[in-house]
This record gives C-alpha cells, sequence and structure tokens, in this order.
C-alpha cells in the first residue's frame, strides 16, 4: 500500500481551499445564468420582491383611485360592446362610487341565501371595507396580483366580477375583521358560507412585504 509524502500532505489544504473556491465560482455562475433566463420581473413584478411597491397609501389619501377608474371605464366598454350585459355591469358597478362598494355589491350577491340576505351582507361588507384602511390597500394590491400574474384575468373589471379566488380572498378578509371586532358568530357563518359556496381549493399566500403572491385556485 503506497503511502503519501509529507510534501502532499501539506498541499492538501491549498487543494482543499482551491476546490472550494472552484465550487463557488461553479455556484455564481449558475445562479447568474439562472437570473438572466429567468424573467423575474415580469413573473413576480417588481413590488412583489420588496424592492418597491405601488404606493397604495398616497392613492386612497389623494381622492384618484386609478384601478377604480380602470374598472368603470372596462365596464362601460363591455356594456357597449355587450348590450345584454349593461345592467348587469351597471348594477355591479356603474352604479357605485368606489371599489369598495362595488366588491361588497358583488360578494353580497355571491353569497346569499334565503336566511342570509344580499342587502344584509352587502351592509356587512361595505361597512367593513369602509372602515378598514389595510383591507381598502389590500383590495386593490390582490387585483394587481390577478392582473400582473394570472392569464386567465382579462380585466380588473373581470377579477372584480368573476374571480372565485379573488372573491374568496376579499370575504376571507371581511370575515377575519369580524373575527377581530368580537363578531365571532357572524364571521363564522360568514365563512362557512364561503367554503359552501365557492367550494374553493386552499388559497395559497406567500407574504412578501405587503403583497400577496398569489397561487391561483383551481376552479
Amino acid at each position: 500500500m503506497g503511502c503519501v509524502s509529507d510534501k502532499r500532505w501539506e498541499s492538501f489544504p491549498d487543494m482543499f481551499s482551491a476546490g472550494l473556491s472552484l465550487k463557488e465560482t461553479q455556484d455564481e455562475e449558475k445562479e447568474a445564468k439562472f437570473n438572466a433566463k429567468f424573467p423575474f420581473e415580469k413573473v413576480f413584478p417588481v413590488y412583489a420582491m420588496s424592492l418597491s411597491k405601488p404606493d397604495t397609501d398616497s392613492i386612497l389619501n389623494s381622492g384618484r383611485d386609478p384601478i377604480w377608474e380602470a374598472v368603470r371605464e372596462e365596464a362601460k366598454l363591455e356594456a357597449e360592446k355587450e348590450p345584454i350585459l349593461s345592467s348587469f355591469l351597471y348594477a355591479s358597478i356603474l352604479a357605485h362610487d368606489c371599489l369598495e362598494q362595488a366588491l361588497a355589491f358583488v360578494l353580497a350577491n355571491r353569497l346569499q341565501n334565503p336566511t342570509l340576505l344580499a342587502t344584509q351582507l352587502m351592509d356587512i361588507f361595505s361597512n367593513v371595507m369602509m372602515h378598514d384602511r389595510d383591507i381598502q390597500r389590500s383590495i386593490r394590491l390582490d387585483v394587481q396580483a390577478f392582473i400582473d400574474r394570472d392569464p386567465a384575468c382579462l380585466s380588473y373589471s373581470s377579477a372584480l366580477l368573476y374571480l372565485k379566488g379573488y372573491h374568496s380572498l376579499q370575504s376571507y378578509r371581511v370575515a377575519h375583521a369580524l373575527w377581530k371586532q368580537g363578531r365571532n358568530v357572524l364571521a363564522l357563518a360568514l365563512q362557512s358560507r364561503i367554503s359552501e359556496l365557492q367550494k374553493s381549493e386552499t388559497v395559497y399566500y406567500w407574504i412578501m412585504g405587503l403583497v400577496l403572491l398569489l397561487v391561483k385556485q383551481q376552479l
């Protein structure tokens, strides 16, 4: 059996260090190639990576709401293209003064049943959302996330009117706010109704800063 000379033993630390340096260099090169190939900014908008985010606070304070304005413009165009939907679009969007009221109307009509009337639910949803700035900010960030990341989301108004994942998430936000207010029985009743009607898969979300990275639920 051969023996390793003293000189070879002495050179092992240098060889080991050189091997580690080479591995680190290769790892860095792989990471650089991956970052270059993968379109992070397209899949995850800049604000989702906590580099920056939409200034929803200034929007809420300014009196202008670009997302709500876009929703209304889209609804007007759709009403012109599809006159049969004009009454639906007017009642759901154009008759309301803000995104919160329109969303409250949509959710109330989705979740109503013979014992939970749409008018009662609309009052509950509207009251919570109109007095909770965190929810006001979140419903706008969420709809923007659907626009940016869900190919099935055609417009802001389509997210507001048709996407079950968006409806489920906002309904659970309101139920959580009710729970924090101590209205536990109402929160549980609302959660049960959401689960019963929507039959949603778990809406998985990953919090990065104030932005939710949504995984589209199975319809």
